[in-house]
C-alpha cells in the first residue's frame, strides 16, 4: 500500500468489485469532511463561487453610487443591513461605500478568485494529470478547505456586527487600521480585528494546501511523468504553490502584529505623536507604518502572479487541445514561469513610490518591474504562435481562452507605465490603477476559470454544458467588461481618484473635464442612451454612466451561466466517451467521473503532454496514457528458456 492510500483508506481497493471488507463511508465523509481531492475541490469550487458573487454584488452597490450619487440605492436599499448604513433619504453614504470597497477587494481576492483558482482547479485537477491517486496529505489537504471556510465565514460575518464590516481598504493600512473602531468598548468584537482573524484563518489555508500542492507534484507523478512530461497546468500550480509559500507568512505575521497593537498595546505600527481627532493616540510609539506596507505588498505582488498563474495554465490547455498543435516553446514557457515567480518576490515597492523611497531604490524596482513583463510576454506570445497556424476548434472553451489573451495583454501593457516612478506620482490611486488591475484579473483570470469550468466540466460530471447558453453568457461578457474597465482609464489620466463614493462629484475641476464634444459621434451616442438625445459634451465624470451600466449588464449576462452550471449537471448532453475534447493528458484516461483513486488502471506516461497531430499517426491526438503500439510490434517476444 502507498503512502497516500495509507493516509487515505477509502482511496485503496475501491475498483475491487468482489471486495467487501472496505468501510462505508458516511454522507459526512464522502460529501463534508472528505479527504478526497476532487470533493475537496467542488467544495472549494462552490464556495469560492459564492463568494465572487457577494463581492459582485458589493461592486454593483458601489457601481450605484458612483454613477447616481444623488439618487436612493433601488430594490436592496430595504434590506435590514442596509437600513443601519444607508442615508435618511436613502442614497450610499461614505462609510458603507468604504466598507463595501474594503470587501469587494478582500473577498475576490482571498475568497474568490485564489480558492477558485488554485484551490478548485488545482486540487481536482492536478492529481489527476499527474496520474496521482490523491493528495499527498488528503487530511491536511480536508483542514486547508475547513480554514478557508472559517475564514470566509467569518469575514462575512462582520458585516452584521454593531462597528460593520472593515473599512480601512483590502490593504488594511496602519495607522489608519489600528486606530479603527476605538469606539467600541471591545475592540475583538469590531471590523477590522475579525478581518485581520479571518485573515489568519485564510492564509493558514493556503499555505497548508501550498505544502499539500508542492509535495504531490513532486513525490507522487505516475510511472513515466519526467518532469518535462507535466503538463504545463501542473508546472502553473507548482510555481504558485512555492509563491504562496514563500509569500503569504510575511502577511500572517503582519495580521498578527496588527492584532496586537489593536488588542494588546503594542505599537509596531503606530508612529510616536500620532494625533487623531486633536488628541495623541494613547500608545508607546515608535512603530512604522512603512513597515506593515513592505510586509502587505511583499505578498501582494506574488498574489498578482498567484491570481494569474493557474489561469495561464488552464489556458494552455485548452488553446494545445483546440488547436490540435503542440504548445509552442514548451521548455521555455517552463523556463519562463520560473523566472515569474523569483522575480516577483522583488518587485513589490513600485506599489509604494509615493512611501518617498530614494531614487536608488526606486531605480531598482523600476528596473525588476520591467523585467518582469519579459517572462510575461514570452507566455503569451508561445501561447499565440501556439495558435498560428492550428487548425483550432471554437468550442466553447476555447472563445473564453482566446478572450483571456488579447484582456491579459491590455492589463500588462497599461501596467508598464506604472513601473516608473515619474508617470505612478500621477497615476496613483487614480482609476488608471484599477482599470490596469482589473484587465488582469477579471477579463483576464476570470475568463480563464470560466474556460477551465466548461473545459473539465464533462469530466467531473459525465455532462456537457449547453452551447447557447454559453454563447449568451460569453458574449454579452466579453463586451462588458470592456465597458466597465477601458473608461477608467480615461478617467485615471485625467487625474479621477479611485476612492470617490460620489464618482468625483465633489472635485468638479477634474471631474468636469470635457473628453468627448457634442457634435462627436460617441457624444451623440451616449447622449442618446443616458441623457434621452440632449445634444451635450461628454465630461469625464460622464463616463461613470458607462461603467456602471456596464457592471450591471455584466450581472445579468452571468445569468445564462448560472443556469447552465446547474441545468446541466442533469439535463446536459452525455459524453459518450472518457475522452470528449481528444486530449492528451492523463486526466482523460480515468472514468467520468473520476472515482475513488481516480484510475481503473496504472497510469503511465508513455510521451509528453501535447503530442497533437503526429506526423505518421493514426489520429490526430496521441495520449500520454497509450504505449507505442509500432514499438510494441516490432520490440521481439522474450525467449521461454
Amino acid at each position: 500500500m502507498s503512502a497516500t492510500e495509507a493516509s487515505h483508506p477509502e482511496a485503496h481497493d475501491h475498483h475491487d468489485d468482489h471486495s467487501h471488507d472496505h468501510h462505508e463511508l458516511s454522507f459526512w465523509q464522502k460529501y463534508v469532511f472528505s479527504t478526497d481531492h476532487k470533493v475537496i475541490g467542488i467544495q472549494y469550487g462552490i464556495t469560492s463561487l459564492v463568494f465572487l458573487a457577494i463581492g459582485f454584488f458589493l461592486m454593483m452597490v458601489m457601481r450605484w453610487s458612483i454613477a447616481y450619487p444623488d439618487r436612493p440605492l433601488p430594490m436592496v436599499g430595504d434590506w435590514p443591513f442596509f437600513s443601519k448604513w444607508i442615508g435618511e433619504d436613502g442614497l450610499v453614504t461614505g462609510d458603507l461605500y468604504n466598507m463595501f470597497g474594503a470587501m469587494h477587494g478582500t473577498i475576490m481576492v482571498f475568497l474568490g478568485v485564489v480558492p477558485l483558482a488554485f484551490g478548485a482547479f488545482g486540487n481536482y485537477v492536478t492529481p489527476l494529470q499527474i496520474g496521482a491517486p490523491d493528495m499527498a496529505f488528503p487530511r491536511l489537504n480536508m483542514a486547508s478547505y475547513w480554514f478557508y471556510f472559517l475564514g470566509g465565514v467569518l469575514m462575512f460575518a462582520s458585516f452584521f456586527l454593531d462597528s460593520g464590516a472593515a473599512k480601512a481598504g483590502w490593504t488594511n493600512y496602519s495607522p489608519l487600521a489600528n486606530i479603527t473602531d476605538q469606539q467600541f468598548r471591545d475592540l475583538f468584537w469590531t471590523s477590522q480585528t475579525q478581518w485581520l482573524v479571518a485573515m489568519v484563518f485564510l492564509i493558514t489555508s493556503s499555505l497548508l494546501g501550498a505544502v499539500n500542492f508542492i509535495t504531490t507534484i513532486i513525490n507522487l507523478r505516475a510511472k513515466g511523468m519526467t518532469w518535462m512530461r507535466l503538463p504545463f497546468f501542473c508546472w502553473a500550480q507548482l510555481v504558485t504553490g512555492f509563491l504562496l509559500l514563500l509569500a503569504f507568512p510575511p502577511l500572517e505575521v503582519a495580521a498578527v502584529m496588527q492584532l496586537m497593537d489593536r488588542l494588546v498595546g503594542t505599537s509596531f505600527f503606530v508612529p510616536t505623536g500620532l494625533h487623531v481627532g486633536g488628541n495623541m493616540v494613547d500608545a508607546a510609539g515608535g512603530g512604522s507604518p512603512l513597515l506593515y506596507q513592505h510586509l502587505f505588498w511583499f505578498l501582494g505582488h506574488p498574489e498578482v502572479y498567484v491570481l494569474i498563474l493557474p489561469g495561464i495554465g488552464i489556458v494552455a490547455e485548452i488553446v494545445a487541445n483546440n488547436t490540435r498543435k503542440p504548445l509552442w516553446g514548451y521548455k521555455t514557457m517552463v523556463g519562463a514561469v520560473m523566472v515569474l515567480g523569483f522575480l516577483s518576490f522583488i518587485v513589490w515597492a513600485h506599489h509604494m513610490y509615493l512611501t518617498g523611497m530614494g531614487t536608488a531604490i526606486s531605480t531598482f524596482f523600476q528596473t525588476t518591474t520591467v523585467l518582469i513583463s519579459i517572462p510575461s510576454v514570452i507566455l503569451i506570445t508561445s501561447i499565440l504562435l501556439s495558435m498560428w497556424g492550428g487548425s483550432i476548434r471554437f468550442t466553447m472553451p476555447m472563445l473564453w481562452a482566446t478572450a483571456f489573451i488579447p484582456m491579459f495583454g491590455i492589463g500588462g501593457l497599461t501596467g508598464l507605465p506604472l513601473a516608473f516612478n515619474l508617470l505612478d506620482l500621477h497615476l496613483h490611486d487614480t482609476y488608471y490603477v484599477i482599470g490596469h488591475f482589473h484587465y488582469v484579473v477579471a477579463p483576464g483570470t476570470i475568463f480563464a476559470l470560466f474556460a477551465g469550468i466548461y473545459y473539465w466540466y464533462p469530466k467531473q460530471t459525465g455532462r456537457q454544458m449547453n452551447s447557447l447558453l454559453g454563447h449568451l453568457h460569453f458574449w454579452p461578457s466579453l463586451v462588458c467588461m470592456n465597458l466597465i474597465f477601458a473608461p477608467m482609464f480615461i478617467q485615471g489620466m485625467a487625474g479621477m481618484h479611485r476612492r470617490a463614493f460620489d464618482g468625483g462629484a465633489a472635485y468638479e475641476q477634474i471631474s468636469s473635464q470635457v473628453y468627448l464634444e457634442q457634435g462627436h459621434p460617441l457624444a451623440v451616442l451616449f447622449n442618446a442612451i443616458f441623457r434621452g438625445g440632449e445634444s451635450l459634451p461628454v465630461e469625464v465624470i460622464n463616463l461613470n454612466l458607462v461603467t456602471s451600466a456596464g457592471a450591471f449588464l455584466l450581472a445579468l449576462a452571468q445569468v445564462p451561466f448560472i443556469i447552465n452550471f446547474f441545468m446541466s449537471m442533469f439535463s446536459g448532453k452525455k459524453s459518450e466517451e472518457r475522452n470528449p475534447w481528444h486530449g492528451t493528458t492523463l486526466e482523460w484516461m480515468c472514468p467520468t467521473p473520476p472515482p475513488h483513486g481516480n484510475f481503473d488502471r496504472e497510469p503511465v506516461a508513455y510521451r509528453g503532454p501535447y503530442e497533437y497531430s503526429v506526423p505518421g499517426a493514426d489520429q490526430d491526438f496521441t495520449p500520454q496514457f497509450e504505449p507505442d503500439t509500432r514499438v510494441a510490434e516490432t520490440r521481439p517476444l522474450p525467449s521461454l528458456h
